[in-house]
């Protein structure tokens, strides 16, 4: 996800040293500070922040996006997470996590945990959790990501064991602290079944810094500090926070101009960022991010696809081949975004250990640009009549206002050539999740944030078995490569699994990458927690701002 730059230790080395750490890993401190909730100063001042995304639905089995995750990240709370500047995992939920099997991981629960409702939370509740997530497995929900999972087991009220289809995993501790690892009260979500926000926040069901106080979906959400939460982060330094929702980001830039908003994250244009970097009294923070732009094929019901009239696999792959030949990066990345983004050839962003640009020397001129003529031969050699009709699906609200110029951009690329014809349209968050799974879209925008920063996850949450962008690709062998790379322990031998399954989509083009980077948050200069360059871990936390 989906949630979201300077030095970071990336990779398996990185991740092998933070598995070792697991096996005597404990929480050394209290989480708790001394300043309560009703504490003077920086905690007794609301922070308003303002947002263009949209919630899909709070209940963590239900969603996996940015707009979403902004709000469980703040009322959920996973076993381990992470330390922003930092990739290892630590514990947060949990005192310890230990590696106890080839196959097998045992976490103990920090005593005296609750949910802000008042129920105990307790070895019981992370066992239904996982299990919940794979008995429900939204197509739309972050069920995927436990695809090594095979059971879990609570032996006990502290101690909650896991259990993994594949030895040396050494992966699975960072998936502990993704969207996937967020524990659900068992006293308040059904089992097999999504439950309504409205029911969710009735409940309470909120172990995480802040709980819910009052919900407008999608317009006005007010939060306050939640007293029991014992994670990693301690008393929030604001103990009341408001989460403005804005349709355009004209009026949310002139809100934060006005200060009536104290920051914004997701989603202003290159435009108003530029614009508001050289006002008195307000801070850009930006970094390249770990965040990447895509076009998706949706394999049922692109242009010939299997469940098209004319189904044909060879004219399919003819017709992605020269969409790929087509289309200009360099030109999206200048033009739209000022280059605050840059053209991106791989499903791995480049800073990630593994990333490689496959798609370079696979298509247009091999060298990163277009090629009309490559694009003509490829569809002529496969009988395929121009121009060929593509319906392609973008979405503003979600990926901001500039995905309108962004993909009038595309249906312009591609139209230049004589080709294609574009039918281009756009359709809000709240509904594009729920029709891009029901093979709705035969192409579409999608983007993504990593949930941890190791090529895996562009990897096995693209192309595993049951992934999440769900678009009907499903090649045995690649699935087989990254079960290999997940267990590898040699660095060199997962690099070059790695580089072999970018290779093979590359050639298959289940998704066509397109950008990657950046990230922007602004804050008026009363606000402090953010630093003023954002690395590729950077995770916006509320619970450290505060407002002088």
């Amino acid at each position: 996800m989906p949630r979201q730059i300077g030095p970071i230790r990336h990779g398996r080395g990185a991740l092998l040293a933070g598995a070792a750490a697991l096996l005597t890993l404990t929480a050394c401190t209290s989480a708790k500070n001394d300043d309560g909730p009703g504490a003077t100063g920086s905690a007794a001042k609301a922070l308003t922040i303002g947002t263009t995304d949209q919630v899909t639905s709070l209940d963590p089995a239900g969603s996996w996006d940015a707009g979403s995750g902004t709000v469980e990240d703040e009322v959920y709370a996973t076993l381990l997470t992470t330390r922003n500047g930092s990739s290892q995992v630590v514990p947060n939920l949990a005192s310890a996590v230990k590696l106890t099997g080839p196959k097998e991981y045992t976490a103990t629960l920090k005593a005296g945990l609750t949910f802000a409702n008042g129920h105990q939370l307790t070895s019981s509740d992370v066992k239904f959790s996982f299990d919940r997530q794979l008995r429900i497995a939204d197509k739309n929900g972050p069920s995927s990501l436990l695809h090594n999972l095979a059971s879990v087991a609570a032996p006990n009220p502290t101690t909650v064991v896991f259990t993994l289809r594949s030895a040396d995993d050494t992966l699975f501790p960072q998936v502990l602290s993704t969207a996937a690892g967020y524990i659900a009260d068992e006293q308040v979500f059904p089992a097999d079944r999504i439950l309504d926000d409205t029911a969710v926040v009735a409940a309470k069901p909120w172990e995480g810094p802040y709980a819910i106080g009052s919900y407008q979906k999608n317009s006005l959400i007010s939060f306050t500090a939640n007293s029991g939460y014992r994670g990693l982060l301690g008393t929030p330094k604001t103990a009341r926070v408001q989460l403005k929702y804005y349709t355009d980001a004209g009026n949310l830039k002139l809100d934060v101009q006005q200060g009536t908003i104290d920051a914004v994250y997701r989603t202003l244009t290159v435009t108003d960022l530029h614009d508001l970097a050289g006002k008195q009294g307000i801070t850009v923070h930006t970094g390249s991010g770990n965040g990447i732009r895509f076009i998706v094929f949706n394999f049922k019901t692109q242009p010939y696809g299997s469940a098209t009239r004319q189904a044909d696999p060879a004219k399919a792959l003819a017709v992605r081949q020269a969409v790929a030949d087509s289309v200009n990066r360099a030109q999206l990345a200048s033009q739209v975004y000022k280059n605050t983004f840059q053209p991106l050839y791989g499903s791995v962003p480049d800073g990630i250990t593994g990333a490689s640009p496959a798609l370079k020397s696979l298509y247009g001129d091999r060298q990163g640009g277009p090629d009309k003529a490559a694009a003509a031969q490829v569809l002529s050699a496969a009988g395929v009549s121009t121009p060929v009709t593509l319906d392609l699906q973008y979405n503003s609200d979600h990926y901001g206002s500039s995905s309108a110029d962004e993909y009038a951009l595309i249906k312009t690329q591609l139209e230049s050539t004589g080709l294609f014809r574009v039918k281009l349209q756009s359709t809000e968050w709240a509904q594009y999740g729920k029709d891009r799974v029901a093979d709705l879209y035969p192409l579409y925008q999608l983007g993504w944030y990593a949930d941890y920063l190791d090529a895996d996850d562009y990897l096995a949450s693209f192309y595993a078995q049951n992934s999440w962008v769900n678009n009907g690709y499903s090649d045995p062998a690649v699935r087989k490569l990254i079960e290999q790379e997940e267990t590898q322990t040699d660095p060199a031998k997962r690099t070059a699994l790695i580089a072999q399954i970018q290779g093979k989509v590359a050639a298959a083009l289940p998704l066509l990458p397109l950008l990657q980077g950046s990230t922007a948050i602004v804050t008026r200069e009363d606000v402090s927690g953010v630093p003023d360059k954002l690395d590729s871990s950077y995770q916006f936390r509320w619970a450290e701002l505060a407002k002088r």
